[in-house]
């Protein structure tokens, strides 16, 4: 169990560095490539709800959603998942599932080798009955 525990804290480090590299993905590729069609900024992309919006901060009236800042969590988080999938999930599902055909020809292999050794051993009890058999008839 310690093992595991170690394992756990050695991914919670790597995802909070990883976290980081994505982070900066979006801000410094992804938010320039949408800025080409609007700001370089996706929190900046809102729309009011209710009333006039105007003002930033504590100054701002009117109800505004940010749905900017939401499409640039989900970006993160998406470009995230795909890098965790494809780096992490995907390789070691494939050397699980090899090892797992290996495990399960080397079971297949040890079946054909009793199954032959016992077919032999057949055939030498075959043969030690048939001289027996022929060792009383002789006088």
């Amino acid at each position: 169990m310690r093992g595991n525990v170690v394992d756990l804290a050695v991914a919670v480090v790597i995802g909070a560095a990883f976290t980081n590299i994505v982070n900066s993905v979006v801000k410094g590729i992804i938010n320039p490539l949408v800025g080409a069609f609007g700001t370089k900024n996706l929190d900046s992309y809102s729309s009011c709800l209710k009333g006039p919006c105007t003002g930033t901060g504590d100054a701002a009236t009117g109800v505004r959603i940010l749905w900017g800042s939401v499409l640039g969590a989900t970006l993160t988080f998406l470009i995230t998942a795909a890098v965790v999938y494809f780096l992490m999930v995907l390789p070691m599902a494939k050397y699980l599932a090899r090892q797992e055909a290996r495990r399960k020809a080397r079971e297949g292999t040890h079946e054909v080798i009793e199954v032959t050794e016992l077919e032999v051993l057949k055939e030498i009890r075959d043969a030690l009955v048939a001289q027996r058999g022929s060792g009383h008839n002789q006088p």
